[in-house]
């Protein structure tokens, strides 16, 4: 198998990050025989500083002649008083249009290891698995057309979607319920907003090829309450672009930590991978970063465009006895260092990439 893979590691903890997923793909790649290649590019703040566009041209093109874009964060507290299209975030925005993703699928399972961290009682999230997909390219983000009008102390967005971007990330999320269990939740704002209406429509109409697949609607205000209460009764969990945002965040107190969220965005021309956190500039460089939603990011890089399933369960799984034996970064522990291993950002790294060499010499 080759892979060519774009690194933009972008702002803040993206490049520590960023490296140890890279370690982890390349010790895979090793152990397997496989050929995957890297190619470094800027994004986000320190493509401003250092090219003058948040998403520079080079960076662009170098892109869309890859296999996956493995991206780590955007974002700085020095570029807040930026227009927003002059923003590090802006360079994300168009990235993702530009390589033409519109389905986001972020995973949030529990780690029992880690349920002490989670303001939820253990019986609450134990077992909690939840797939979330969530429309990328449409609404609020996207929409036009949008203003800040200074003058007037005036500003508005506009949430549009079609019925045909509604379709087609409908059926992504009811192929990926048939391979899981066969359930799916549409989460819309319909008793409010046309563009809900539209969008529970199109979904229903779509639920009809999939007849094995059970549907259900929620209202999204709903939605967050149940996710705080009930997160064991969702399988995957269908959004429009704002909302799924939202949700997905709220999502890491099933996990434990917005540290460990991946996210893959499948469907355009080239896939594009990065952990859901930010670029946490306050910890940035300090080696307090947890890197495992972007080893888990390079897992989802493994099944989504490498199609190494086994590959992409053995890292999961190296997460997790990680977690086992007691290892932790900063976030994990919590403060409570008594009973854990705290380990830095590289040797958290380590730690996993030692755990997939076991697990793929003895598979």
């Amino acid at each position: 198998m080759k892979l060519k893979i774009l690194v933009v590691a972008g702002d803040g903890i993206g490049p520590e990050v960023t490296n140890e997923a890279v370690a982890v793909l390349k010790e895979t790649a090793a152990l397997g025989g496989h050929e995957f290649t890297f190619a470094e590019r800027r994004i986000g703040g320190v493509a401003i500083v250092q090219d003058g566009s948040p998403l520079p041209a080079d960076t662009l093109a170098a892109a869309l002649d890859s296999d996956a874009v493995l991206l780590g964060a955007v974002g700085g507290n020095e570029f807040n008083s930026l227009p927003p299209d002059k923003r590090p975030e802006a360079g994300l925005l168009q990235i993702r249009s530009a390589l033409g993703g519109f389905a986001n699928l972020r995973p949030a399972f529990a780690f029992k290891e880690l349920a002490v961290n989670s303001p939820l009682r253990p019986e609450i999230i134990d077992g909690a698995d939840i797939l979330f997909v969530r429309e990328l390219l449409g609404g609020l983000y996207f929409g036009q057309p949008r203003q800040w009008n200074r003058a007037t102390g005036e500003a508005w967005n506009t949430m549009r979607y079609t019925k045909d971007e509604v379709t087609r990330v409908a059926r992504v999320a009811f192929q990926l319920a048939q391979k899981r269990r066969n359930k799916l939740t549409s989460v819309d704002k319909a008793n409010v907003l046309e563009v809900s209406q539209l969008w529970r429509a199109a979904v229903t109409e779509v639920a009809a090829e999939f007849p094995g697949v059970t549907l259900e609607h929620q209202y999204v205000d709903a939605m967050s309450m149940h996710i705080m209460n009930r997160p064991r009764d969702f399988d995957v969990v269908l959004t429009e672009n704002l909302f799924g945002d939202i949700l997905t965040d709220e999502s890491g107190v099933i996990t434990g930590s917005l540290g460990m969220l991946p996210s893959a965005t499948i469907g355009g021309k080239v896939n594009l991978y990065e952990p859901v956190h930010g670029s946490a500039p306050d910890i940035a460089g300090k080696g307090l970063a947890n890197p495992l939603g972007a080893i888990l990011t390079a897992a989802l890089i493994l099944r989504h465009s490498a199609g190494l399933e086994a590959e992409a369960v053995a890292v999961e799984m190296s997460v997790r006895k990680v977690l086992e034996q007691g290892f932790r970064t900063p976030d994990l522990a919590r403060g409570n260092y008594q009973g854990f291993t705290v380990l830095s950002t590289t040797q958290m790294g380590v730690k996993v990439r030692e755990t997939v060499k076991t697990q793929l010499v003895n598979a």
